[in-house]
C-alpha cells in the first residue's frame, strides 16, 4: 500500500469510526472500530516500521558482510523478507525501493544458503505476479537461475531455482522465451522452439525434467 493509499485509509477509518463514537452513525451502519485496519495501516497509525521499512531492514541485514551479519541472522532477515513478499503489494513495491538487484545479487553468492534463499524469494515475488515477473525478467534472473537449476553442486539450491523458474515462466511467454535461450538443448528435445507458457501441461513437463536431471546429480 502507497503511502497515500494508507493515509487516505486511515482518514477514512477515522471519520467512520469518530461518527460510530458520537452515535451520529445509523444503528445499522455502526462498526466495530478493529475492523479495516490492515497491519500497514496500524503501523502507521502507532507510529512502528511499515513493510516498506522491514523489507530494507531485512535486505540491509542479507546483504551486510558476513563478519557484521552472521548466517544465522542473515537467515532470519530472509526469512522475514519471504513472508512479507508474500503480499502482492510489497512483491510490487521491491521495484520503487530498490530491492531487486541486490537480492539477484545473492544467487551469485559462494555461501549455498544465501543461494537457495534467494532463489526462494524470487519466486514468492514473482508467483502470480506479471509486474513482478516483467521486472525480474528485465534484469536477466532467467539465466541466473538455469545455471544454478542445472550446475549448481548444491541439490537444495537446484531444487529452489527450479522452483524459481517455474514462477517466472508460467503464464508468462517472455520468462518462457528466456528460458528456451538459457537452457541447453537436451532439456527440450523435440519440444523446444515457440514453448507455451500458457500451456501448463507443457510447462510441468520442462519443470519436471530439470527436477529428473538434478535429482540424478544427487
Amino acid at each position: 500500500m502507497t503511502d497515500q493509499a494508507a493515509l487516505n485509509s486511515l482518514l477514512q477509518w477515522g471519520i467512520e469510526n469518530s461518527a460510530a463514537a458520537n452515535g451520529d452513525a445509523p444503528e445499522g451502519q455502526r462498526r466495530d472500530p478493529s475492523r479495516g485496519l490492515n497491519p500497514e495501516m496500524l503501523a502507521q497509525l502507532l507510529g512502528g516500521p511499515s513493510d516498506a521499512d522491514r523489507m530494507k531492514d531485512a535486505m540491509h541485514a542479507i546483504v551486510a558482510p558476513m563478519d557484521k551479519v552472521d548466517l544465522e541472522n542473515k537467515l532470519i532477515a530472509w526469512d522475514n523478507f519471504e513472508q512479507l513478499i508474500e503480499q502482492i503489494d510489497n512483491a510490487n513495491n521491491m521495484d520503487p525501493l530498490k530491492l531487486w538487484e541486490p537480492l539477484i545479487r545473492q544467487l551469485d553468492h559462494e555461501e549455498p544458503e544465501m543461494r537457495k534463499n534467494a532463489a526462494l524469494c524470487i519466486s514468492t515475488a514473482v508467483q502470480n505476479n506479471v509486474k513482478s515477473q516483467e521486472h525480474a525478467n528485465s534484469l536477466g534472473v532467467v539465466p541466473k537461475l538455469a545455471k544454478l537449476a542445472t550446475d549448481d553442486t548444491n541439490q537444495a539450491v537446484r531444487k529452489k531455482a527450479i522452483g524459481a523458474l517455474s514462477s517466472q515462466v508460467r503464464n508468462f511467454q517472455p520468462g518462457m522465451d528466456e528460458l528456451e535461450k538459457a537452457l541447453p538443448d537436451s532439456v527440450w528435445k523435440s519440444s523446444k522452439g515457440g514453448q507455451d507458457a500458457s500451456d501448463m501441461d507443457s510447462c510441468d513437463a520442462i519443470i519436471q525434467k530439470l527436477r529428473d536431471l538434478s535429482a540424478a546429480k544427487a
